[in-house]
């Protein structure tokens, strides 16, 4: 029979919680607000069934804060807790702490979450599966002289990499020896910052490489699905900017060789319920990069592309109620891309754009859906990522699919604050994106400064003096950002999303 949920319990804020009050609304559950105080003004807020304040606006004091959580949940009787993804969502700590009050986290069980989270336990788990593991250091002894001497063995370019880290915290590349000390350095204190451990480990860092990553599935009988892949290597500062599915560029030998190897590990760690396997691809092999223990930013593609609801199955299965599916009746159709839609300057190289949206519109039609947080008159603040929402395209070719995105992005209406709508254009339309060619280092290499200003007519010119004279203390540049002191990058945060 399972479980019955009167009351889940929303751990988080955005597009994601949004997402999961609709889930929660199509099974006939009440939906429970989780916020921090600032984020009264976003959608979420406004859809839940309850809201409860769990903390001031710092992560540390709201979404970051166990406790608070646990308590803000037991004071409505949730029966259990969706932690979406960021946050709490693969802390160990947080989902014991949720079977010590008897809630349910909506997720995997602690023991996954802290074997996935140690990057080194990990990789171990994925060699006893038969996974394919990039050579490098895991050992022990982590004294600097150790860790220099091992990285001269592995040769350049060699990734350091914080053993609990994610996101793309704690992580450095290395290629020049000088250079060395300093970042592993870096990385053993954004690791204990970030996650509460200096332990770091290394790697042979591919330059050409691909990030190709694997939905997969657990349901409550302990059966492993998976939903295909996703293409996700545009990335900036490790995090990803753009996500497809399916990947264009892997050979069908190859595609059914991942497919099978992001099972195997799954089965191996008898996961349940959402999970990610991510692989690097490079010269037609592939390597096991790191498992994410809950629901991707990007999973709304594998969703277009199969016509199944991830949100709605991680809840039955934490009911422990069967899933209506079978893997030969799972098969992908069509080509969906996924756009994250940012308040933030693309001519700044990503500064963060704060302050109240203005007029929005989204252009609504077949193929087209949007993941929205926020609405007119809502605030974008300087406490979390500036992701707006999330623009997903889906058609029966990856070409039609590439044209409805860029049809799309170029009808979105979004006045108050700076998008990164002129970003997402150009990667669209860029030679490497449209063949599927792209690496890792696709914007590293074509935008490591962000967009170059557009030079503007003397009309323009004219018109903006005009501006100015009405307005002598605003800015009328199209391109003007505020300084940057005032806006933390949402890149380089422990907050932050991949």
């Amino acid at each position: 029979m399972g479980l019955t949920f009167e009351k889940v319990a929303i751990a988080n804020r955005g597009e994601v919680a949004v997402r999961i009050i609709r889930a929660c609304e199509e099974l006939g559950i009440k939906s429970v607000l989780l916020h921090s105080e600032a984020d009264i003004d976003s959608v979420a807020y406004r859809l839940a069934d309850e809201v409860v304040c769990i903390g001031a606006s710092p992560v540390n004091e709201s979404y970051l804060n166990i406790e608070n959580t646990i308590n803000g949940a037991l004071s409505v009787d949730a029966d259990a807790i969706h932690p979406g993804f960021g946050f709490l969502s693969e802390n160990a700590d947080f989902a014991e702490a949720c079977e010590k009050n008897r809630i349910v986290m909506i997720g995997p069980s602690p023991e996954s979450i802290r074997l996935f989270g140690d990057k080194i336990s990990a990789k171990e788990l994925v060699a006893e599966a038969g996974g394919p593991i990039i050579g490098g250091y895991q050992g022990e002894d982590q004294s600097l002289q150790t860790l220099l001497t091992e990285v001269e063995k592995i040769g350049l370019p060699v990734l350091c990499k914080a053993a609990a880290g994610g996101g793309g915290r704690g992580l450095k590349v290395i290629r020049d020896m000088n250079q060395a000390q300093e970042a592993i350095e870096s990385a053993q204190r954004e690791g204990l910052n970030a996650f509460g451990s200096s332990r770091v480990f290394l790697e042979k860092y591919l330059e050409k490489a691909k990030h190709i990553e694997v939905q997969i599935f657990g349901d409550a009988s302990g059966e492993i699905f998976h939903l295909y892949e996703r293409e996700c290597s545009v990335q900036r500062r490790h995090q990803k900017v753009v996500e497809e599915a399916q990947s264009m560029t892997l050979s069908e030998s190859l595609r059914q060789e991942i497919l099978q190897a992001a099972v195997n590990i799954a089965r191996k760690a008898k996961y349940r319920g959402a999970g990610t396997v991510e692989f690097l691809v490079e010269d037609e092999k592939f390597y096991f990069l790191e498992m994410n223990t809950r629901l991707q930013v990007e999973h709304p593609v594998t969703e277009l592309l199969t016509g199944i609801d991830l949100v709605k199955a991680q809840i039955i299965t934490a009911q422990e109620k069967p899933l209506l599916w079978a893997q030969d009746k799972i098969s992908p159709r069509g080509h969906a891309i996924e756009c994250r839609l940012y308040a933030e300057d693309p001519y700044a190289n990503g500064l963060p754009s704060t302050g109240v949206l203005g007029f929005c519109s989204w252009p609504y039609g077949p193929g087209r859906r949007f993941d929205m947080g926020f609405e007119e008159g809502d605030r974008i603040t300087s406490f979390y990522d500036s992701m707006i929402a999330k623009v997903i395209v889906w058609d029966e070719t990856r070409t039609r699919a590439i044209l409805k995105m860029k049809k799309t992005l170029e009808e979105v209406v979004i006045f108050g604050l700076k998008t990164n709508i002129p970003f997402l254009q150009s990667i669209l339309s860029h030679p490497d994106f449209e063949d599927g060619t792209m690496t890792t280092r696709f914007i590293e290499t074509y935008y490591d400064k962000g967009l170059e200003p557009e030079e503007i007519d003397e009309d323009e010119k004219s018109f903006q003096e005009k501006l100015l004279e009405l307005n002598p203390k605003g800015s009328t540049h199209r391109y003007a950002s505020s300084g940057v002191a005032e806006h933390p990058n949402p890149f380089e945060n422990t907050w932050s999303r991949s």
